[in-house]
């Protein structure tokens, strides 16, 4: 029983070696996905998962425009999609090192782009949804998330150490808000308008803080490397 414990951790460290997590919810999430990857059947792949994590973005985009020119229930349809966003983003890199077959470089490279392409696409959802002055949220909302993964990425240049959340809040916290706000928004129409707004100023905050803590970062690295030559 101890031996298949200590198993059971050693594969766990390994599904989460890659990266370091912060937000609210890291602990119920991994064992979550620990549980997952392990029922996903053989012939589901990495980049399958990808694909399903896409599909999703797709299907929130589709609940806004049937939204828009159906009913509004149809936005019920995007909390279903952010499911199976969360669902392929966070399974196809663990399923990978699960499976001990990670494919590090093109793995990153991947997710960033399609993680890139799924926040526009629910953008664009928005976009289609909203009216007047209220469609460039829209466009505040993927600039500001794409300022978010713009600092991820320099981080993980700085320091060698990855991590997607800003502090206690990641891209599942991110998904649950925008899950709640669509299902607000079919209770409680136009209120998607006012939580838009808060969610964007929200994130520019969290971005105002986060490029600060950015660029300390690569003052005390820059200031390592000067001493380190002086020392030569």
């Amino acid at each position: 029983m101890l031996l298949l414990k200590n198993e059971e951790n050693s594969n766990k460290k390994r599904v989460f070696a890659d990266r370091k997590r912060t937000n609210i919810l890291s602990a119920p999430e991994e064992r979550t996905i620990f549980y997952l990857v392990k029922k996903v059947p053989g012939f589901i792949t990495s980049n399958m998962l990808t694909g399903i994590g896409i599909a999703g973005s797709v299907i929130v985009l589709i609940g806004f425009i049937l939204a828009n020119y159906v009913d509004r229930s149809f936005l019920l349809l995007g909390v279903i999609g952010l499911v199976i966003n969360w669902l392929g983003d966070s399974l196809d890199g663990r399923i990978a090192y699960y499976r001990n077959q990670p494919r590090k470089w093109f793995g990153f490279s991947l997710d960033i782009i399609m993680d890139w392409i799924g926040t526009v696409l629910i953008g664009l959802g928005y976009l289609v949804y909203s009216q007047n002055e209220y469609e460039l949220l829209a466009f505040i909302f993927v600039v500001l998330y794409g300022w978010a993964m713009i600092i991820s990425q320099l981080r993980y240049k700085i320091t060698d150490n990855y991590t997607i959340d800003s502090g206690l809040f990641g891209p599942t916290e991110v998904r649950i808000l925008i899950a709640l706000i669509l299902v607000l928004e079919v209770a409680f129409p136009d209120s998607i308008k006012v939580c838009g707004l808060v969610m964007c100023l929200a994130l520019f905050i969290i971005d105002l803080i986060d490029t600060n803590k950015l660029l300390k970062l690569g003052d005390m690295r820059d200031q390592a490397e000067m001493a380190a030559k002086r020392s030569i």
